[in-house]
């Protein structure tokens, strides 16, 4: 933990020694196409709060938070979230754990006077410190701890380098722009936003146990995207790496563009942001590798203020896996975040999965988790906020498969710090 907390407090020492500025407090620092923090998006001509995870897009409504700095002509943004959880998870498939999650941010931006723009993004995680068999979770699977076994109702870990990726946009029009996106590591277009970006559930420390049949490519070893915008309207292509990171966290795992996916993205006014998405998926499991699949993605997220301080944001998502030989899989997830006032939020989410990838059933159909979490923050310094919360999930098995006990459960407590 060492390495993260060193650079958790990098970022903080920034911003000291920009004594608290922000791009919006400086005089004198405004950059083609912003005018203080309304920038407009690293792809196109949009608000910058439609950005997220990727190129994914998000509801223009939604917060940009960060640590916003100039350096020359670079405009430079720092985020970190650091998260310690004390996880317990009832029944004999079950078990307990403290564990940190979290993630270390940076971003550079340039615009130029044509009114292109070049973004650098790396983002970091501490995921690899909590062990190769990530945490305790119910339902969870995918990907494997030691390279011989899957990973059942446990949420793997992150790599440590989580994205590295640059992407150039060039304007065509007002309301029209090209961009390319390449990442080693990076995301492709499939899927919504990633789940610890997206507005509905970035602050439930929690995986979703539906996060491989919608977003888990958010983190693969090679991915080149090309995309065109016109006003609300994405439609990007992607060629990127199927396999989906092996069980050794530090490292750089192979690049081998063998899989595509192609996305659709719509934002019909500042409150909503859709998109649906397909795509190949060459060998994506270590453990399988003569299995392909194919994967189909909706969903639907909707931000709005409710007042000072107060907001509402919820996603509804839906993702289909089907395998070589196999039937398909389905995924359903709705969740959402209440901000009753600036330092509470209360966290939700209900999900139905079918899954075969479980030791308990050659195939477990409609199991599902609901889960309410509330979290409270304060500010102890510009930039630095403090929380303390918890969770509760409710698990739900079919009656036919004994391996989980009677009611299983599970619960969380957490104390996070969060610079930005």
């Amino acid at each position: 933990m060492h390495r993260f907390a060193f650079a958790l407090a990098l970022c903080a020492a920034t911003s000291a020694v920009a004594q608290g500025q922000s791009m919006a407090d400086m005089p004198g620092m405004d950059m083609p196409g912003m005018t203080g923090m309304a920038a407009t998006g690293t792809l196109g001509n949009y608000p910058m709060t439609r950005d997220a995870s990727g190129t994914s897009w998000q509801p223009d409504a939604a917060s940009h938070r960060g640590i916003h700095l100039m350096a020359d002509d670079w405009a430079v943004m720092l985020h970190a979230r650091l998260v310690g959880v004390y996880d317990t998870q009832s029944g004999p498939r079950g078990g307990e754990q403290t564990f940190f999650a979290g993630m270390v941010m940076a971003e550079a931006r340039r615009d130029f006077a044509s009114g292109d723009t070049l973004n650098l993004r790396a983002m970091l995680s501490p995921d690899p410190f909590m062990g190769r068999s990530g945490y305790p979770l119910l339902l969870a699977s995918g990907e494997t701890a030691n390279g011989t076994t899957p990973l059942v109702d446990r949420q793997h870990p992150h790599d440590l380098f989580m994205e590295l990726s640059a992407s150039y946009s060039h304007r065509l029009a007002d309301t029209d722009s090209l961009f390319v996106y390449v990442g080693y590591p990076g995301e492709p277009a499939l899927g919504p936003v990633a789940f610890m970006h997206r507005a509905s559930t970035e602050d439930d420390p929690a995986a979703p146990i539906t996060h491989h049949w919608l977003d888990s490519t958010h983190v693969t070893f090679g991915v080149v995207t090309a995309g065109y915008i016109r006003g609300d309207w994405k439609l990007e292509v992607s060629q990127f790496t199927g396999r989906e990171p092996d069980q050794f966290r530090f490292n750089f795992d192979p690049a081998r563009f063998d899989s595509t996916s192609a996305r659709l993205s719509w934002n019909p006014n500042a409150n909503w942001s859709l998109q649906v998405s397909w795509g190949f998926l060459k060998s994506p499991e270590q453990l399988e590798p003569t299995v392909n699949e194919t994967r189909y993605t909706a969903s639907a997220t909707y931000v709005t203020p409710l007042g000072e301080d107060s907001s509402l944001a919820a996603t509804l998502a839906f993702g289909r896996k089907q395998l070589t030989g196999g039937t398909g899989e389905n995924g359903f997830l709705a969740e959402a975040e209440y901000k009753p006032a600036d330092l509470w939020t209360i966290f939700a989410r209900a999900e139905s999965i079918d899954s075969g990838e479980f030791f308990a059933s050659p195939a477990i159909r409609a199991a599902g988790e609901a889960t309410l979490g509330i979290i409270r923050d304060w500010r102890v310094a510009d930039h630095l906020t403090l929380g303390l919360g918890g969770s509760y999930s409710v698990d739900f098995v079919p009656s036919g498969v004994p391996a989980y006990g009677g009611g299983p459960h599970g619960a969380m407590v957490f104390l996070r710090v969060i610079a930005d």
